[in-house]
């Protein structure tokens, strides 16, 4: 039986002792004065007047508490066909040395230090040193352009940047170093320092004078003895800024305190993911996303499991087989992957055959986030893996899951297309356009009643009316996610799609998210998107492109009869919905998520800059290529 209603209920009737009780979970240098100040920041702040430390829970408290031996980091590499581990008692000490290097450098607490690292252990390493010293990091994803780079050195200003000469991709090695130096040419804001982790595969000069051998440097103070304490930051003091696009093409610098951060993650480890301390829990990510931020470095961590670092692909590292290898060789419990990382694997291999090629009697749960799961791709996966298939969302203002199904609490029953019910801290709401709430089953606007819980962003770096305007003055007492969905009537939240993909045809507000769901239920599709194109007698149509299965030997055109005929039964006339286009690949950032919006201006023939976090831009050609093949750029569908 799940225990979520009464966990959720018990939240509901005393949420600052709810989340009193979840901080016993963590190690405090000082306790807090008030559990949540709702007199502090925009919406109120937790764990006020509380001291502490990130990563003395993190990594000192386990060595202190016996676990030293303990596996901490995993780093699995199949591009460079290395593997490596380190136990608690390991990191423990490589951190304290690269914080003792940093500390050299003037780095101290308040001090921000951008990582613009690829998918190595150091990347975590570098995370953990900085909250060691009570530096805010801000992690940059490794290979983004010079320019991406540098608005962020720029609004960071960081005093430091910790670095590295390459990062390597299947059938192609980024050098970082010119695009680190670009960057800081760039901006106005120089860095004094760079700390540069020199990688066989291309290594690269250093800058006399600023920059320093990563590990050398780490060398020559573990040799010394030389380690740093774990500085004493307040509850509220920020932990890291991530930056996240914004629609002006100014990037936004989400900031993550370290109190509330830790508490929240460590709750969600046991009780929505079903971890216990000593397994091995694996996100897929990046360390450059939110999600790599909390369930690569943070969460696992704090809770004294095994984390994976996975420097390689879901397929083509070296087929689709890739997760099954690595679950099977460390033995990881649950895996956090995005669905269309699974897409990318149904599609190569759709009978699941190389599943059963490897053991994976340990692992336990499929998780989903970061887009919309459709059911297709669930079906697919609980069939071939015989395992519990679970959806969630969140984003990066929060943190961690807005909206599950608590492995943790007894898993209640799952609703295809739906990541789960509201988790304990969230209040969440379907609003109109004025603010009002919509009977259960009715789309709109997804937004979620203030206080957001701990883990929540309390503003955006050096931007505080930006945090308003963006996030809080939409629906007054409210964060407006930008999602858009429903809630039904038991209580499940569907994510439809983005605000800005709710269409308008002729009146009518359609969901381009359901229409991919119906889309994505043919046996033959692997992916698809469908945007919102600017008709001139309806105000906007809904233009599909599609991605077949390989081995699919399907006369486009025939499918797209099929795909028009069967978002019409599913649908009705009402959605339209006329025309699908075949490509090859769909535009996509390097998290995975797709680029609908860039794809429709393409349609509608409108300008577009190029997305910072896009994974390949020769995709964009394609899809102009299709487009212009049926003379749909600028013209009604």
């Amino acid at each position: 039986m799940s225990r979520y209603a009464e966990t959720y209920a018990a939240w509901q009737a005393d949420p600052q002792g709810f989340w009193q009780e979840a901080a016993k979970e963590i190690d405090w240098f000082t306790p807090a004065t008030s559990v949540f100040n709702p007199d502090s920041g925009v919406y109120g702040r937790w764990f006020d007047g509380a001291t502490c430390n990130t990563c003395y829970n993190c990594v000192d408290r386990h060595v202190a508490d016996g676990h030293g031996d303990r596996l901490a980091v995993i780093h699995d590499s199949p591009v460079t066909g290395q593997v490596t581990r380190h136990t608690y008692a390991e990191v423990q000490a490589q951190v304290s040395a690269l914080a003792s290097v940093l500390r050299g450098m003037g780095v101290a607490k308040g001090d921000r230090v951008v990582i613009y690292m690829p998918m190595v252990a150091e990347a975590v390493f570098a995370m953990l040193a900085c909250a060691r010293l009570g530096a805010v990091h801000s992690v940059v994803f490794g290979g983004f352009a010079a320019a991406e780079l540098a608005t962020r050195i720029e609004d960071a200003t960081p005093r430091a940047v910790i670095s590295a000469s390459c990062g390597i991709e299947p059938g192609r090695v980024i050098a970082y170093k010119p695009l680190l130096d670009e960057a800081i040419s760039l901006s106005e804001h120089k860095p004094a320092h760079c700390v540069i982790l020199q990688r066989e595969t291309l290594r690269c000069d250093l800058t006399p004078g600023r920059d320093v051998d990563y590990a050398a440097a780490v060398r020559a103070a573990v040799a010394a003895g030389e380690g740093t304490e774990c500085v004493e930051v307040a509850a509220t003091d920020p932990l890291y800024i991530l930056y996240t696009s914004g629609t002006t093409g100014q990037p936004k610098g989400v900031v993550r305190d370290n109190g509330g951060h830790m508490v929240a993650l460590k709750w969600t480890m046991q009780h929505h993911y079903g971890v216990q301390p000593g397994e091995v829990f694996w996100a897929a990510s990046d360390v450059g996303w939110v999600v790599g931020h909390s369930y690569i470095c943070y969460g696992p961590l704090l809770h004294g499991a095994t984390t994976v670092v996975y420097e390689g692909k879901p397929v083509g590292t070296p087929d689709a087989g890739a997760f099954w290898r690595v679950i099977r060789d460390h033995g990881v419990v649950a895996l956090f992957t995005a669905p269309t990382a699974l897409r990318a694997v149904r599609k190569e291999d759709p009978a699941g055959a190389r599943i059963g090629d490897y053991d994976l009697s340990r692992f336990r749960t499929l998780f989903l986030a970061g887009e919309r799961s459709d059911p297709a791709t669930i079906e697919w996966a609980q069939e071939k893996l015989d395992r519990p298939v679970i959806d969630h969302w969140w984003q990066t203002e929060t943190g961690w899951p807005m909206s599950g199904n608590p492995v943790g609490l007894g898993a209640f029953p799952v609703k295809l297309g739906s990541p789960g019910k509201p988790m304990p801290g969230y209040d969440i709401r379907v609003l109109d356009d004025d603010g009002q709430e919509v009977a259960p089953g009715t789309l709109g606007n997804i937004a979620c009643k203030l206080p957001l819980p701990p883990s929540g962003f309390p503003t955006l770096w050096n931007a505080p009316e930006r945090f308003l305007s963006s996030y809080m003055q939409e629906f007054p007492g409210y964060y407006a996610t930008s999602d858009a969905g429903v809630i039904d009537e038991d209580g499940y939240v569907f994510i439809m799609a983005r605000t800005d993909d709710i269409i308008n045809v002729a009146g009518h507000r359609l969901s381009t998210g359901a229409m991919e769901e119906v889309i994505a239920s043919h046996a033959d599709i692997a992916e698809c998107a469908v945007v919102g194109k600017a008709d001139a007698l309806k105000g906007q149509m809904p233009l599909g492109f599609f991605v077949t299965n390989d081995g699919a030997d399907r006369d486009p055109a025939e499918l797209e009869r099929e795909l028009v005929q069967l978002v019409r039964a599913k649908i009705g006339a009402v959605a339209a919905f006329k025309c699908a286009l075949e490509v090859k690949r769909l535009p996509k950032t390097r998290s995975g998520k797709v680029l609908r919006g860039t794809v429709q201006k393409i349609a509608d023939g409108a300008s577009f800059k190029m997305p910072a976090a896009i994974d390949d831009p020769a995709i964009l050609d394609e899809i102009t290529a299709a487009l212009k093949a049926r003379n749909l750029i600028g013209h009604s569908a």
